[in-house]
């Protein structure tokens, strides 16, 4: 992969940052995609000060079409390509159905999903023309086994597994694969916020019997963006510890 460019949104922190340290670990130029702009630009010379490749630092609201465009301008005007997408922001707004308000619906539809649309679209724009691309999408154990309280979160990352698997099939001819990863219960900054009775009881879902980390998550996001995985396509890989299965 070295030489390739790689844009990753919600990159300042958590999965997103911890795949962007691994692509520049293998010589991958990255696109730090963030709603924070100063933690942005922070990570980006961060990762090109550790690791020596080109880095791009850009404030991105994903769910905003102008904002996504802009984002896929800049890293074309820098870098000239594009091989990689990783569609990883994602927020949550926690709530019962009958609590839930229209707003926190909306905005976690528009960020985990819209969000994933507007950048895919655009990616296989330049890799179309390439005839390459890796574009993964970050769903969750979720998407499949629901959980209350999160009726928006759930359903935005169930949304993701069927945008993966329609696009793998309209871009295949292209040279362009499209997968999933979904990842469990990661040890992250959203995740520290739950109650402790809440990680207790999710720790007595796993049978591996550990939480997972953000290496966990990015190495088969790593995997995936491989040229050696051209031939895996509208698949989903669950990284859980067994949660799910």
């Amino acid at each position: 992969m070295k030489g390739q460019t790689a844009i990753i949104t919600g990159a300042s922190r958590g999965i997103g940052r911890t795949t962007a340290e691994e692509f520049a670990k293998r010589g991958v130029q990255v696109v730090i995609a963030d709603i924070d702009k100063e933690n942005a630009e922070k990570a980006a010379n961060e990762i090109k000060s550790l690791y020596g490749v080109e880095t791009l630092g850009i404030k991105a609201d994903v769910s905003n079409p102008e904002d996504v465009k802009a984002l896929f301008e800049e890293t074309v005007k820098k870098f000239s390509k594009i091989e990689i997408l990783v569609n990883n922001a994602g927020i949550t707004r926690d709530n019962l159905l009958i609590r839930m308000k229209d707003e926190e619906w909306d905005s976690v539809l528009n960020i985990n999903l819209k969000g994933a649309f507007l950048c895919s679209r655009e990616a296989v724009k330049i890799m179309s023309k390439n005839r390459y691309g890796r574009i993964i999408n970050i769903s969750s154990v979720v998407a499949f086994i629901g959980n209350p309280g999160q009726v928006n979160y759930s359903a935005s990352k169930a949304g993701l597994v069927a945008l993966t698997k329609t696009l793998a099939k309209e871009y295949a001819s292209r040279g362009i694969t499209v997968n999933a990863v979904a990842p469990g219960f990661i040890q992250t900054a959203m995740t520290e916020q739950l109650p402790e009775k809440v990680k207790e009881e999710m720790l007595r879902m796993i049978p591996l019997g550990r939480f997972g980390t953000t290496y966990d998550v990015s190495n088969a996001i790593i995997f995936l963006a491989l040229p050696e995985s051209g031939y895996i396509t509208g698949q989903v890989i669950h990284v859980n510890g067994g949660m799910y299965m």
